[in-house]
Parts: structure tokens; sequence; C-alpha cells
């Protein structure tokens, strides 16, 4: 009898799961966004879910859950139940490196999420406060090179995209500077430009809106941006090998019904199809995916690439979480 009841309740689940994903969404939709509000993360998860929500006929609410470098809401959407009412916004930091960075990592980003969308490649840039008395690149370099103790950077947690741009930089200009972890982009952001911290390395998001009161010494890019048209890029600074584009994704937990991913698909690529969208992400600096590069398997690829590309980079450099 109660492997009779086993088989039935099975069956019946099996059954359920079609029917949930045709009337989904039937109710409000929770959006984890693993840092502080204000940072690019959130900004862009903002923009990109208040389309959705009104292709998708139901509201998407944004909700932050900072801490640990954006792993604490990562662990808490690959946990929750998977029907598509609890997805998130994460991004290079959350899905790519906390692999090198976390060695006890509560989640592998490669298997325990269906991944929905990519939404914004962001490229990265240093810039200092209004007074730091470097005005170009190689001086910025020579300063923290000659005295590194003497400077700090903040950044939006460890792991993030912001911390593991820092450790690159300085591990390409061998410069051991202090570092000041938030909890996230956004309050490391207001931290500089109250001069309480020299520089971030940070996305276009954060501080396009912010380059008249910064000193940017530098793009991680190979062309100039289009809104940040004086910053120049890393081969004209001298440093040609810092290369740093971030990004950011939408991810359900594992076992999400395809149905159901493939419907939140459908509304970020609508989403990332409107001009006011669009237009709003390109005036932040940020690179909106192809086609090819918008859909679910696309998404896949790249995080299990960027887990790779970053592991090695942050082992060389000797970066751990705490």
């Amino acid at each position: 009898m109660r492997r009779l009841i086993l088989a039935l309740g099975a069956a019946f689940a099996m059954a359920a799961a079609p029917a949930a994903a045709q009337t989904y969404p039937a109710k409000s939709i929770t959006m984890i966004v693993p840092f502080a509000a204000g940072g690019p993360t959130d900004v862009i998860a903002r923009i990109v879910s208040d389309h959705m929500s009104r292709t998708l006929g139901q509201s998407i609410v944004v909700e932050n859950v900072a801490g640990a470098g954006g792993t604490t809401g990562s662990l808490r959407v690959a946990r929750a139940t998977p029907d598509g009412y609890t997805i998130m916004m994460g991004n290079l930091g959350t899905h790519s490196a906390s692999v090198g960075l976390y060695p006890n990592l509560a989640y592998d980003p490669r298997t325990d999420f269906a991944p929905v969308i990519n939404t914004a490649g962001t490229p990265m840039l240093i810039s200092a406060h209004k007074d730091f008395p470097a005005n170009t690149l190689q001086e910025f370099i020579a300063l923290l090179k000659a005295n590194p103790s003497k400077y700090n950077y903040g950044h939006g947690g460890i792991g993030s995209t912001s911390h593991l741009t820092c450790v690159f930089f300085h591990h390409l200009i061998k410069a051991p500077v202090q570092q000041v972890p938030f909890r996230g982009s956004g309050p490391a952001m207001n931290a500089l430009l109250a001069k309480q911290l020299d520089y971030v390395c940070d996305q276009t998001v954060g501080i396009v809106p912010q380059l008249t009161n910064l000193k940017t010494y530098v793009v991680a890019t190979p062309n100039r941006l289009d809104v940040a048209k004086d910053v120049p890029t890393s081969a004209e600074g001298g440093l040609p090998e810092f290369q740093a584009v971030g990004w950011n994704a939408i991810f359900a937990p594992k076992d999400t019904p395809k149905e159901i991913v493939d419907r939140l698909n459908a509304a970020g690529r609508a989403a990332l199809a409107d001009p006011g969208v669009r237009a709003r992400l390109l005036e932040l600096g940020c690179i909106i995916p192809d086609d090819a590069g918008q859909s679910s398997a696309a998404l896949g690829a790249h995080v299990r690439a960027e887990v790779d590309k970053w592991t090695p980079v942050i082992k060389a450099a000797g970066v751990t979480a705490p």
C-alpha cells in the first residue's frame, strides 16, 4: 500500500508540473539581487525586471540579499523551490569566480541553477576620487607600486566583480594594495565619493553616472566606450593585458521546468529588445548580448567558460575568501 501511495504521489507530481508551467506565473515573482541596493547588478536587475513584469503579467519584486560576495543570496536561490517564483540576477562573481574563491562553496554555479538569460556585459573601469594625485594610468600604477600600504580600494564584497577586477589589476602590476570590502558596489561608490577610499575597480553601470565626480584612469577593453570617450583603454594606458568585462544574468534554481525557463527567457528577450530598456542600458555603458547570446544554452556555456577562465587567475593571485 505504501509503495502504491508513493507511486501515485510521484505520478501526480509529474502530471501537475506541466499544468503549473502552463499557468505560470500565477503570482508575483521574487528576483534576488545578492548585493546591496544601488550597485550595478541591482540597477540592471531593476531595469530589466520592470519590463519583464509587464510581459509576464505579474510583478517581479527585487529583493536585496547581500553578504559573502553575493554567495549568500545565490545559495538561497539554489535551494529555493524550482517553480519559477524565486529567481536571481547573478554576475561574474557569484556564478564563475566563486568557484575559485570559496573552497567550500555550498553551490556549484554550473549545475545548481537553470540559466535563463544573459542580460548585459559591463566593461570594467578604474576610478579614484577627484583629489587623488595621479593623472594618468602610469602615474597611478607608479604610486601604488611605490607605496601600496599607503592606499586602499573598495569593492562590493569578496568575490564580487569589483573585487576580482582589482585583484587581476594588482596581480598584473604586482602591488598588494589594502582592500576595504562592502556589502555591494553601491556603498563602495558612496565611500569613494566621500573620499573615504582612494579608488575602485567597477562596472560601467556604477562609474559612468559619476564620471564627472571622479578621476577615471582606464577602461579594460580594446576600444574606448561611447559613454566615456575621454577614458583611455588599457592598451593606450600601457597595460594592454588588463582586459575585464563583467556580466549580469538571470538564473533560476535547477530543475525549474523548461517551459517556465523558456517563458522567463522570452520575457527577458522582450525587455532587451525594448528601445527604452536598450537606451537605458547603453547609456550606462552596457553591452547587450546578441540574439544567440541571449539563449539559456549560451548562458550555461558562458558560465562554464568563465569558471575555467577565472579559477586559475584567482589561484595565481593567491586570493582566498575568508
